[in-house]
């Protein structure tokens, strides 16, 4: 059950989860919609710009027309925020979508009309021993050439849900998902890292999965701390001989893996540490 939301529609905030597209809308029933997510926890909220810089880009990726600044948007936010009583953890959803199609009615009409809106939604974090599983899954992600894996991308996400929901129907938390020629790319839900001998892998960005902001900041934090960290292909057996694996995302930053399909795993050092340097840098970016 969702928490206490507030959504900014049409110039002002609006207490609660309010309708903000309409039926002849394009994206109400050609999908033509991107979004992005920050977090806001324990009185932090790191990467709120880049969150906001890549929600514009991906507009563009999809040929929707962005018409709010990323300094406006921050303000915007910042007021919302305020909404909340101190301490509330919050998930900062901007989105966009289009209004209008053109002639073929297949695209957005770029320029001829954007809905814009920010949701704030209070959602807390799971905590540190809170694990997931993996198993494999028969879907795979898409190519740049046949979908929009540039952009976070509404229409992207309900292939994840197949992911996921095959997986759930297997007694596992997540699916590990591989690209079109066989390779790990991510989960159904985050980027994934895995550790081997002291040294971090996590799947060379192909343009198959977005590489996340939060998967950047990890694999930044950790050399910064002296681990050797790899971004290369890897296969499903590159993780059925980790020692250790975790997922990275934006909702949860950290989630460890206790399974992949019958190989069990332990939350390890290298899993607890990728967590303590997330957050000793998050209060270095606290931003709002």
């Amino acid at each position: 059950m969702a928490g206490e939301i507030h959504t900014y529609f049409e110039g002002s905030w609006h207490q609660g989860d309010i309708p903000v597209m309409k039926a002849g809308d394009h994206a109400a029933w050609l999908g033509s919609t991107v979004f992005d997510g920050a977090r806001m926890f324990d009185g932090m909220i790191p990467d709120l710009r880049p969150h906001l810089e890549r929600v514009n880009r991906s507009a563009e990726s999809l040929m929707i027309k962005p018409t709010v600044g990323v300094d406006e948007m921050i303000e915007i936010t910042r007021e919302g925020l305020n909404r909340f009583a101190k301490g509330t953890p919050v998930y900062v959803r901007p989105m966009y979508w289009a209004l209008v199609g053109n002639e073929t009615v297949v695209q957005p009409a770029y320029g001829e009309g954007t809905g814009f809106c920010i949701a704030l939604e209070e959602m807390p974090l799971a905590p540190p021993e809170a694990a997931t599983t993996l198993t494999r899954t028969r879907f795979r992600r898409p190519t740049l050439d046949c979908a929009l894996t540039n952009a976070k991308a509404g229409s992207l996400y309900p292939n994840n849900g197949r992911m996921l929901a095959e997986a759930r129907s297997k007694g596992f938390g997540n699916a590990l998902v591989t690209d079109i020629a066989g390779n790990v790319a991510e989960t159904a839900t985050a980027n994934v890292f895995m550790v081997k001998d002291g040294e971090v892998f996590t799947p060379i960005a192909n343009g198959t999965f977005l590489s996340g902001l939060t998967r950047k900041r990890h694999i930044a934090n950790l050399r910064a701390d002296g681990v050797t960290v790899h971004e290369a292909v890897l296969t499903y057996a590159d993780f059925e001989a980790a020692d250790e694996i975790f997922l990275s995302g934006n909702v949860n930053k950290v989630t460890p893996v206790t399974a992949f399909d019958d190989v069990s795993y332990q939350i390890g050092p290298m899993t607890k540490r990728v967590r303590e340097l997330y957050w000793d840098w998050a209060k270095s970016d606290m931003m709002l």
